[in-house]
């Protein structure tokens, strides 16, 4: 358990380069200025859209201000992502988020201009100019939200309240990535070092259970020292996404959740009911868990040890990266020749180091490469984590080349298939290099967790969403113990009896920071279960399916997401492929079971 890692200690190659956004400052503030300067242009569009030409011309300048906010933002975020402890990359990035509340209100008039223009109108318009046409189909997708648009006052105070409205997830971040800290653990030698969010995950992995047990207690116990101020930022993120669901006419904050993708609610039911309704081979699971590890009570940091211990599966950096490669090699020679070369071109920042943003995330402004933070720790599960996160990038890169601005940026919904993808592929390589008894033992039991943890616990947490904004538009109270008690309800069903629960675990809510991103994780579930479907028929060498789903990859946000996943010939309003996945799950069980 070595201390934390300096940023200046990490060797370049291991460094994303933000200079490939802006090569100094004042490239920074340069943007920055001609974004000032498109705001005041656009004000002066107000009540002047009375012909195609200005009609274009705004569009055209909106689109150029858009673009460059985009860069200024994501470079300013990224900057502080690095090590959030530095007060100027703080300052940097509030700057741009302050610039994003004028850029917002500059275009509030917009909307409700659109909503109050004939059909009619605009279809002569853009018959009349050719360059229109360009933005034709994100016009008519504007009027799908006119019942929801409310008046321009109203959407211009609206605007001006972007902060406002982030605060809970920004204090929240501060408070998850900067101000808190786990106290120490005993490392091997029976000394005391502090532990990190990278470390746990690793001490999670440890044959002691007394060392699993000392870190759980010590990575948990900060969380349930806030847990009446994070409950207070969740809360008032929750009542956040109900107001503003009311206030623009939806049924729900899940509703308005979904709209934009034209998901209906009934595909996210459906994966909750279905996946309830195939519980028993996850619980059978835990079953055969605690029988291998000889416990007399499962517990939660039971549920990350290897079950196998003569196989050693450390990891280095290049080695994961080589195998990553290996594996995806199904996707054709140029998917593999630009990975290849995203490894020392500035792509990715690998190691964990202290101050730096936890977890691992893909990011970047278009017309750059993609940005892949990691926080790489030498484990089977951060090699996942690399591949996961190249998917993404990948994504990114096809989308970029292959679309215009304006089409280019994918939706979260289909994200989430680019990355699992890849984590399916590379399984499935490994399993099939004829592994020893005791390595396809340990491949099937990390398979499985990969399951259970991009699957069954993200429909967990998608049910936990669904319920805390019912109870907060009944106007339920959400507190810690309110919302402990609807967690711990869930755990309980999703698990079953076999795991015993320690008094922390009710308080997970307090940890993950994708609910103040409200109903984003269900779309690591339908992801998964989509990306399951696919990379096997890829593995299998079905051509027709690397040729769709490459097609896919460069299609950005071109058609709505179902209807790109249609293409691939994955249909989530159909029942398949949530069940296709719950039985192949069954089926690895089963086999795990087999190899004891």
């Amino acid at each position: 358990m070595p201390n934390q890692l300096q940023r200046q200690d990490v060797p370049a190659h291991e460094k994303w380069n933000l200079a490939d956004i802006y090569p100094s400052p004042a490239a920074w503030d340069e943007d920055y200025a001609k974004i000032e300067t498109l705001i005041t242009t656009i004000k002066a569009f107000e009540n002047q859209l009375t012909a195609s030409g200005s009609l274009l011309a705004f569009l055209r300048s909106q689109e150029e201000m858009y673009r460059l906010y985009e860069k200024v933002f994501v470079y300013a975020s990224l900057q502080l992502a690095q090590d959030t402890r530095e007060t100027s990359s703080q300052a940097l990035l509030d700057k741009a988020s302050q610039l994003g509340v004028r850029v917002s209100a500059s275009t509030a008039f917009f909307s409700p201009f659109l909503m109050s223009l004939d059909p009619e109108v605009l279809e002569g318009y853009i018959k009349e100019e050719e360059g229109l046409r360009y933005y034709e189909r994100d016009l008519y997708e504007e009027y799908k939200y006119k019942k929801h648009v409310l008046s321009q006052e109203k959407e211009e105070v609206l605007s001006q309240l972007g902060e406002v409205i982030g605060a809970p997830r920004t204090i929240f971040n501060m408070l998850n990535n900067a101000d808190i800290r786990f106290g120490k653990v005993h490392n091997e030698e029976g000394g005391e070092v502090p532990l990190t969010r990278g470390m746990y995950a690793k001490i999670m992995e440890h044959q002691d259970r007394s060392k699993r047990e000392e870190a759980f207690h010590a990575f948990n116990k900060p969380y349930l020292e806030l847990k009446n101020t994070i409950a207070a930022t969740l809360g008032s993120s929750v009542k956040n996404n109900v107001l503003f669901s009311r206030m623009r006419g939806y049924e729900s904050p899940l509703q308005r959740s979904l709209f934009k993708d034209d998901v209906p609610v009934s595909v996210y039911d459906n994966l909750l009911e279905a996946t309830k309704a195939n519980l028993a081979p996850l619980h059978h699971y835990l079953q055969v868990r605690k029988k291998a590890l000889g416990v007399e009570d499962l517990r939660v940091y039971d549920l990350s040890v290897p079950l196998v211990t003569d196989v050693e599966m450390t990891i280095p950096y290049e080695e994961a990266y080589d195998t990553m490669l290996a594996a995806l090699a199904p996707l054709g020679d140029e998917y593999v020749s630009v990975l290849a070369g995203a490894r020392t071109s500035g792509w990715i920042d690998v190691r964990e180091t202290e101050g730096k943003r936890s977890g691992a995330f893909c990011s970047g402004p278009y017309g750059t490469h993609p940005y892949v933070l990691l926080n790489h720790n030498n484990t089977f599960d951060s090699m996942f984590t690399l591949a996961h996160e190249m998917g993404h990038a990948m994504h990114s890169y096809y989308s970029d080349k292959h679309q215009p601005a304006i089409s280019a940026q994918y939706t979260i919904f289909v994200a989430e298939v680019a990355s699992t993808v890849n984590e399916v592929l590379l399984m499935k390589h490994y399993l099939k290099q004829n592994p020893s008894a005791s390595l396809k033992k340990y491949l099937l039991n990390h398979f499985i967790d990969e399951f259970r943890g991009t699957y069954f616990t993200q429909v967990m947490f998608a049910e936990f969403e669904k319920r805390v904004h019912e109870k907060a538009m009944r106007g339920e109270t959400l507190n810690s113990d309110s919302l402990s008690e609807v967690y711990e309800d869930l755990y309980k069903t999703y698990y079953g009896d076999v795991l015993e629960l320690n008094p922390e675990v009710k308080y997970g809510w307090a940890r993950i920071p994708h609910f103040y991103n409200a109903f984003y994780v269900y779309k690591y579930a339908t992801g998964y279960a989509s990306a399951f479907h696919l990379a096997s028929r890829i593995f299998d060498g079905d051509t027709d399916t690397v040729r769709t789903y490459l097609e896919f990859l460069k299609s950005g946000r071109s058609e709505y997401p179902l209807e790109l996943l249609r293409r691939t010939g994955v249909d989530l309003l159909q029942p398949e492929p949530i069940q296709g996945a719950m039985e192949a799950f069954a089926g690895i069980v089963k086999e795990f079971e087999s190899t004891f």
